[in-house]
């Protein structure tokens, strides 16, 4: 019989009681622990066991996704908050006779052995900590992009995976995307010349998360000590906690690394690049509002290499103008894209799905589209079966590189110094990309009547990076490449 939602809460808490009843399993802190018993990796016949990982949010969107990929069984869902079990069974599995199960605690369902892989779609400051977890448990693991909160998470994240043998693939949809993965073909066919530059573009209106002096109202049933998990278990000054926590550093990486991760990864891709930049700076700050948010919500950050550059742009405020940067196809871009520039011409990635190439003269080169959200789930169903990391579009290496890139941008302007409105980094300061750059910038904020007597605009520190050690030259920079983790949650070092 369909299930009533009063039996959905009944079960969501009775399950919650019972997690809770035992103690947690012990997480190791570098050695590998005893196999959890998963011996299906190579099986073609049998489906594969998913479970995921925190549902009040893109959580949801891999449900569909797993329930959508007939080569999988999802048998559980995980979540601190047994609100959001309720509401993803009210929305997917009304008429469902057996629907996933229900555990609080990732610790307890990580000790299930009936568990192949795992999708992680919660706060970013749990990713890698719960993806080292999950790997050495015997899974699988897709996890949301940032896969790191710090730069130091995604390259133990990427030891880990080695060492243990496990298929670990980040969470960017459009590394599977046919249009996408055609037009970045053509970006390095030659087609558009030698191509040294490219933008990361996010134009995403965020408004204030308001200001308030009192701990945000935490979910009835919801384990608080759990959704801390690394982070110092204080409950955060805000008016809600859920969705939020992207623009409080400690647990999230704005916009830079919320959305922009997406705009990086495909950036780099088409730069080529396999490893960190050498120079990074980044300029910008929380704009036009003061609020309870501590990250900035328009930033612009220069990442240099020695033949080529990364501009990321990302702008929270309104855009009132058309933006172009000078192009007679390819704008103006009012959400979130890609242009990479060669010799000969360039490439536009609209969207996660699509990108279009013209000479400069605006004449078209080729065009492409096509792709579906759910192409990415599959292909990381494909390496599971091959046992193969090269099969993944975005294995775990590329998913720290490009959220490394993040993490560096926060990093420069978190040790940044407070500037007038106008100041401009010296890094690249004579190519005519970058100059376009802050004079579209710096037009943004004056249109947006931006206030710096309130809301400081903050030019970053230059960082030089060696792409070998993934260490700066600056000590201060390195300290902020991790994190103090909370007892418990520590991130298991190889």
């Amino acid at each position: 019989m369909p299930l009533s939602r009063r039996h959905f809460v009944e079960t969501a808490l009775t399950l919650t009681a019972t997690a809770l009843a035992g103690m947690p399993s012990s997480r190791t802190n570098g050695a590998e622990p005893e196999s959890s018993g998963q011996a299906r990796p190579n099986s073609t016949l049998e489906k594969l066991r998913v479970a995921v990982i925190g549902v009040n949010g893109q959580g949801s969107a891999h449900v569909a996704q797993w329930l959508a990929t007939p080569e999988c069984d999802l048998v559980a869902i995980c979540d601190c908050d047994p609100a959001a079990y309720v509401r993803l069974c009210e929305k997917h599995f009304k008429d469902a006779l057996h629907p996933p199960a229900y555990v609080q605690d990732v610790r307890r369902l990580l000790d299930r052995k009936d568990i192949d892989a795992v999708s992680i779609a919660t706060p970013n400051h749990w990713h890698a900590v719960m993806a080292v977890w999950a790997m050495q448990s015997g899974k699988d693991v897709y996890v949301e992009k940032p896969c790191s909160h710090n730069v130091d998470e995604g390259r133990v994240l990427t030891q880990w995976a080695r060492k243990l043998g496990r298929m670990c693939q980040m969470g960017v949809q459009s590394r599977s995307m046919t249009g996408m993965r055609e037009t970045l073909d053509f970006v390095k066919s030659g087609r558009i010349g030698d191509v040294k530059v490219a933008r990361a573009i996010c134009y995403r209106n965020r408004p204030s998360i308001g200001l308030v002096d009192t701990p945000a109202p935490l979910p009835p049933g919801l384990d608080f000590d759990l959704w801390a998990g690394p982070a110092p278990a204080v409950v955060p000054t805000r008016q809600r906690l859920h969705y939020d926590w992207h623009w409080n550093q400690i647990t999230g990486n704005g916009d830079l690394g919320n959305q922009n991760p997406h705009e990086l990864d495909k950036a780099r891709w088409g730069l080529g690049k396999q490893e960190l930049p050498k120079r990074v700076v980044s300029v910008g700050g929380r704009l036009g509002y003061i609020d309870n948010g501590d990250v900035a919500n328009s930033q612009v950050t220069i990442y240099q290499w020695d033949d080529a550059l990364l501009i990321s742009d990302v702008r929270g405020l309104p855009i009132k103008s058309p933006v172009t940067f000078g192009l007679k196809n390819g704008g103006p871009f009012i959400k979130a894209c890609n242009i990479w520039y060669g010799t000969k011409g360039f490439a536009v990635g609209p969207s996660y799905a699509s990108g279009a190439a013209f000479d400069y003269d605006g004449n078209e080169l080729g065009a492409w589209s096509g792709g579906k959200y759910q192409h990415h789930f599959a292909n990381f169903v494909k390496a599971i079966r091959s046992r193969n990391h090269k099969d993944l579009h975005l294995d775990i290496e590329d998913g720290h590189l490009s959220s490394a890139l993040a993490h560096l941008g926060y990093v420069s302007w978190a040790l940044g110094k407070t500037v007038p409105p106008g100041t401009r980094p010296s890094l690249a300061a004579n190519d005519q990309h970058v100059v376009d750059t802050w004079d579209s910038f710096e037009a943004y904020y004056r249109e947006n009547d931006v206030d710096f007597a309130t809301t400081k605009l903050t030019l970053g520190r230059e960082l030089t990076i060696d792409p070998k050690t993934e260490r700066s030259t600056d000590t201060e920079a390195n300290r902020l490449f991790t994190r103090d983790y909370r007892k418990g949650f520590e991130l298991p070092r190889v």
